[in-house]
């Protein structure tokens, strides 16, 4: 079983990645945020799989840049009513981290904003996975906080709509976005990733 690819980056389309390892063309399902976050076409990448082998599709490869996204995306489709497309939709809205406070906070809402996730499976997504942990990095129990240690909601989201409102287009947005969050860390406020972003843009 695959479980992780290193190789260049071919083409990059709406739904889907093609990878060159060693003169072999891999074509790897992904979100739209992992796109987001993959090189430029012609640079190297390393993708982290999921395999799913069934009857009707044969082999698909599910790609993430994140170990974490790749442990989420397998947790969420323990919920029943959630397969790959589904549990892609909601990391699209909502990265690991966000997710598991989302669950904490029984955040019902949030979870029923990815396409395709109704009120209902948002229910049963926030009750099952209740007390369950998410990701290599988020080995919290997720259990009820008090409102002093509640989560601050990412500012990442924002501030590519910032950006975008900028004239920037949303891939461009986001990896400058996750630059810049990564290089303030998960507290830093909304202005301060704009500007850091628009900076590592030279703006």
């Amino acid at each position: 079983m695959i479980g992780r690819l290193r190789g260049t980056v071919i083409e990059i389309g709406e739904e889907e990645a093609l990878i060159d390892v060693g003169g072999v063309g891999y074509l790897i399902r992904c979100g739209s945020r992992c796109l987001s976050r993959l090189p430029s076409v012609g640079q190297e990448a390393i993708v982290h799989i999921e395999s799913q082998t069934s009857e009707a599709a044969g082999t698909r490869l599910y790609g993430f840049v994140d170990r974490e996204d790749r442990r989420a995306f397998v947790l969420l489709q323990s919920v029943q009513g959630v397969g790959p497309k589904a549990a892609l939709s909601v990391l699209d809205v909502l990265p690991p981290a966000d997710l598991a406070a989302a669950i904490t906070r029984d955040d019902k809402a949030s979870v029923g904003r990815a396409n395709g996730v109704g009120p209902k499976l948002a229910l049963r997504i926030v009750t099952e996975l209740k007390g369950k942990s998410i990701g290599e990095g988020l080995a919290q129990t997720l259990v009820p906080s008090a409102p002093t240690t509640r989560p601050v909601p990412s500012a990442s989201g924002e501030a590519v709509a910032a950006l975008m409102g900028l004239g920037l287009a949303e891939p461009s947005a986001r990896r400058a976005v996750e630059q810049a969050a990564g290089e303030l860390g998960p507290e830093a406020d909304l202005s301060s990733v704009i500007k850091a972003a628009l900076k590592d843009m030279g703006r």
